[in-house]
């Protein structure tokens, strides 16, 4: 059975290349990545105790329109005759280049005790995010601020059409560690931020696959130390179903 690999007495979907031919040109890997996104944070919803929720948050595409800026108006109060005073800002003192992600497909999950506060997030890696050095910038950017607030994270990369390691680049912004040289492999990991002997630390969780493979269970450390399976493989392979993929292709 080519492509299928049996774990459990179970039988589940490998991992298929999303992003080449043959099922490149069947399905769209955009609607695949939205729909394991929902599947995803179902999964989770359902291990959340109460106070807790996941909700996915899919972005493709996102491009800020500089025009936009130049033709901004300013809002002020109208005077005493009802007028609305003309007022320009003054130019900007510094102008300098700000790279923003241009996809998003991610799961975040808050606390809602007293309003909603990130406390976890799960982000899948799509081919924008590897495109070009500026968009691997923004989402370790993103990631960082993630582990800065404490908010557990989880990142998984199964993007075959482009060859870059954000893990690798991550762990160099927050603590200059050389790359391991993995640029084209697939993997999935899990970080924890944590004080232990007086010293903050970073745990990290890593599971590296290929084509073909079952996807990992991975553990989400929430902020307030909850932990919760991120079972890749079991969303996974419903989204195959639901989308009617199949051994290969279609």
């Amino acid at each position: 059975m080519s492509g299928i690999r049996l774990r459990k007495g179970l039988g589940l979907m490998a991992l298929q290349d999303h992003f080449h031919p043959p099922l490149s040109l069947r399905r769209h890997w955009h609607a695949f990545h939205n729909a394991w996104a929902t599947y995803i944070a179902s999964d989770l919803n359902r291990l959340l105790p109460a106070g807790y929720f996941a909700e996915p948050h899919v972005q493709f595409g996102v491009e800020i329109d500089v025009a936009a800026f130049d033709e901004t108006v300013v809002l002020q109060a109208p005077d005493e005759a009802g007028e609305l005073p003309v007022w320009h800002p003054s130019a900007p003192t510094l102008t300098v280049p700000f790279p923003q992600a241009t996809d998003t497909v991610e799961i975040l999950l808050f606390q809602h005790v007293e309003g909603p506060v990130l406390v976890g997030a799960v982000e899948l890696i799509s081919p924008a995010n590897k495109d070009r050095p500026s968009h691997c910038d923004a989402f370790v950017a993103k990631c960082e601020t993630y582990l800065q607030q404490g908010a557990g994270l989880v990142i998984v990369d199964v993007v075959t059409a482009r060859q870059a390691n954000l893990h690798d680049a991550l762990l160099a912004r927050l603590a200059a560690v050389a790359p391991s040289g993995s640029e084209a492999g697939l993997y999935a990991v899990s970080y924890r931020t944590i004080k232990r002997d007086g010293q903050s630390r970073l745990d990290i969780w890593q599971e590296t696959f290929a084509i073909g493979d079952a996807l990992p269970t991975l553990p989400l450390w929430l902020r307030g130390a909850l932990c919760l399976p991120v079972d890749l493989e079991a969303a996974y392979d419903r989204t195959c179903r639901e989308h009617r993929i199949v051994t290969n292709g279609v």
